[in-house]
């Protein structure tokens, strides 16, 4: 019984690192040897657990495509607890943020760039769309919008640009409400509480 505990204790281990590295480094940037040095094992077990290194990064990201769980509220709410979630949340799991963001480094990689469409279209757009009812384009506004964000997202973590890295959502609050009305073309209430 220890043995099969063991076993999955390191299959975990390798997943966690796995995740931490394709987050930080993308899908060509990591290696099975990388992974495995993390752990402390032989190459050898990550092929025997994964077959491979797609099999690696699909079952290590795997909770990176689980569907999209927004934040609870009216959807007048959602652009400021979307930046909340997508830009100031700790994801410690995906080296610190939003799992879309992390999966941004490995686009293209397979079916990332099929997830990642699903997850965005299906997961925020198709609601944040909501808000820009009444206008023509309301599909370009909202996609709009969701660049915006995950731009935020992108250069204030995987970026590390020197101003947006350190802005507070207390900073970003009055331009989120100014760009959020005006894509939207009416007033986005911008609580607190984000």
């Amino acid at each position: 019984m220890a043995h099969k505990r063991d076993r999955e204790a390191t299959r975990a281990r390798l997943l966690e690192c796995a995740r931490l590295r394709f987050a930080r480094d993308g899908y060509d940037g990591t290696s099975v040897r990388d992974v495995a040095g993390d752990v402390g094992v032989d190459p050898a077990l990550v092929f025997r657990y994964f077959g491979s290194k797609s099999g690696l990064f699909t079952q290590a990201m795997a909770g990176s495509s689980a569907p999209v769980v927004l934040p609870d509220g009216p959807v007048e709410e959602l652009p400021a607890k979307l930046l909340h979630q997508l830009v100031f949340e700790d994801w410690s799991e995906y080296a610190g943020e939003h799992p879309l963001v992390a999966m941004l480094r490995s686009a293209g990689h397979e079916d990332t760039k099929d997830r990642l469409r699903q997850q965005i279209c299906e997961g925020y757009l198709d609601v944040l769309s909501q808000l820009a009812e009444g206008n023509e384009d309301k599909n370009l506004r909202t996609e709009l919008f969701g660049a915006w964000l995950l731009g935020i997202g992108i250069l204030r973590t995987a970026v590390g640009t020197p101003t947006l890295s350190k802005a507070t959502e207390e900073d970003l609050r009055p331009h989120l409400a100014a760009v959020a009305e005006a894509l939207f073309g009416r007033p986005v209430p911008v609580p607190k509480n984000g």
